[in-house]
């Protein structure tokens, strides 16, 4: 940023009382430029802020009859008349502001300088808003390594004017000014808002106040921060390009890269430990927490560097995990004795671990990987066939598993080989039909949602595939009504592409080829 002030071209001029005026434009604003003033400058109070007069807006009177509605010349006036209202009340607050900030500025004490200020200091907005301030060169000097290389050229004695034209913020500008006689700068930023230590960090930076600079990052470092300043700490700093004295502000939001390569093992280990909570309560609040945050839109990630993310490997082998442990509880379940009287935790268990596949399916569905465990849940034999030996009040969670699928499937969620999808239903579709009803009348479950879904996924088998599962449903349906899902629409479909609208396959292409005369 230094580079900006070196463009700058440099006249100077002295009076016959030996004043020289230096014109400065700095910091987000266009290029410094030097020049003498035309006239000797009176020095004024210290504490005088003196005011441009804002463009006085269009209000011309209208005389004659109402009118029903304005026109838009009428229209535009008032819009004008608004904005100017708007300008004045802003322009009078920012004045307010600064005058509280000039009331205990410490160069209104001379004594303690060793007199008045010898560098009458204005700070001028875009708007016109002026301030100016009678301050010290030795503090300028001290404190900015700008003012110390612009000051030196405009010689050892006399007043000097600086005049710093189209800044963002006259008020931001007037406190760094301020913090430059402050000794204990940590004690002056206590109590700041984060919005306004980034303006103070901007100007500082502009102006070189290295020892503002540093104290901003410090206050920054150790404040705690909301969401929305968050995004906006991350943001000035990148474009402030501080260099490595951000460091430790930006830890809070940045990882190291040796943490970012291990972004399976802590992921790993958070799911795992969902698995395995003892405690449901807790189990229950950090599934739907997890959940959401892995869902979130990447977007929302991009002023954070790299974003940890879970592998499909990582998550495939929770799954494999979930079915050793759900076929182990079936087996044992099916041999047990039922006086035993832990008979109930075990049933539980069978519960528990289907609800931990449903999550893991959830998430695979989610990032979009769950098209092999489509084919890894359709090869679960020996798991469907220990699952129709246990009391359907203790296994239909897992029949949710297979409506998970389905819905995935008839949403175009998961996109599989017709050979798996068939391979699914054929496995578990009469555990489904077994299951419904508890399913139905059980914990939250979307009736229609899981036939819509069981529906399209039917559909998208070959003809015959559909025929036969459709016809078995037709007989199970007429003994079992609501306990058997309703897929009529599902049969509706596949009775008119059967006996209505009839699309014959060709076998091979025929072309003909003919000569037409000329």
């Amino acid at each position: 940023m230094a580079s900006e002030y070196n463009q700058s071209s440099t006249t100077y001029g002295k009076s016959k009382n030996h004043v020289s005026t230096l014109m400065l434009k700095q910091g987000f604003i266009p290029d410094t430029f030097l020049s003498p003033p035309p006239n000797k400058t009176p020095v004024l109070p210290i504490s005088r802020i003196s005011l441009s007069p804002p463009p006085s807006p269009n209000n011309s009177v209208r005389t004659g009859p109402t009118r029903p509605s304005p026109t838009l010349l009428e229209m535009m006036s008032d819009e004008q008349t608004n904005e100017s209202k708007l300008a004045l009340e802003n322009r009078k607050r920012a004045q307010e502001r600064v005058s509280r900030v000039l009331e205990t500025a410490p160069f209104r004490n001379p004594g303690e300088w060793g007199g008045f200020g010898d560098v009458k200091l204005t700070v001028e907005a875009r708007d016109g808003f002026r301030v100016s301030m009678d301050v010290h060169r030795q503090v300028l000097v001290g404190r900015s390594r700008f003012f110390a290389d612009k000051l030196s050229r405009s010689g050892g004695g006399g007043a000097v004017s600086v005049e710093i034209c189209d800044c963002d913020d006259v008020e931001v500008y007037v406190e760094a000014v301020v913090m430059m006689y402050c000794e204990d700068l940590k004690r002056r930023l206590m109590g700041e808002d984060v919005s306004k230590v980034l303006g103070l960090l901007k100007v500082s930076a502009a102006i070189m106040f290295d020892a503002g600079v540093m104290s901003c990052l410090e206050y920054l470092e150790a404040v705690p921060w909301s969401a929305e300043e968050e995004g906006k700490v991350v943001s000035h700093l990148s474009q402030l390009e501080l260099d490595d004295s951000v460091t430790d502000v930006l830890k809070r939001v940045s990882a190291e890269p040796s943490t970012s390569s291990r972004a399976d093992d802590i992921f790993s280990g958070l799911l795992t430990g969902v698995l395995q909570a003892k405690d449901d309560k807790g189990r229950r609040e950090m599934k739907t927490l997890i959940s959401r945050l892995l869902r979130e839109d990447s977007s929302d990630h991009v002023n954070y560097g790299n974003r940890l993310d879970i592998s499909k490997d990582a998550l495939y082998n929770l799954c494999h995990r979930c079915l050793s442990s759900l076929v182990l509880c079936l087996s044992e379940a099916t041999c047990m004795d039922e006086s035993r009287q832990d008979r109930g935790v075990l049933m539980g268990a069978i519960a528990r671990e289907a609800d931990n596949m449903q999550w893991i399916v959830d998430i695979l569905i989610a990032k979009k990987c769950g098209d092999e465990f489509v084919k890894l849940w359709g090869d679960q034999k020996e798991l469907a066939l220990l699952h129709l030996k246990i009391p359907v009040m203790y296994r239909h969670e897992i029949s949710r598993i297979t409506a998970q699928l389905c819905i995935a499937i008839g949403r175009g969620h998961i996109l599989v080989h017709k050979d798996a999808r068939y391979s699914l239903l054929s496995t578990w579709l009469e555990a489904l039909y077994e299951d419904f009803g508890w399913m139905r009348a059980g914990r939250s479950l979307d009736k229609k949602l899981v036939e819509d879904g069981l529906s399209h996924t039917i559909l998208t088998l070959p003809l015959p595939q559909q025929q036969a599962i459709l016809l078995n449903w037709f007989d199970r349906f007429l003994n079992k009504g609501d306990d058997c899902p309703n897929i009529q629409k599902a049969f509706e479909v596949w009775w008119r592409r059967t006996f209505i609208r009839q699309y014959v396959a060709e076998s091979h292409l025929q072309i003909t080829i003919c000569d037409y005369p000329n």
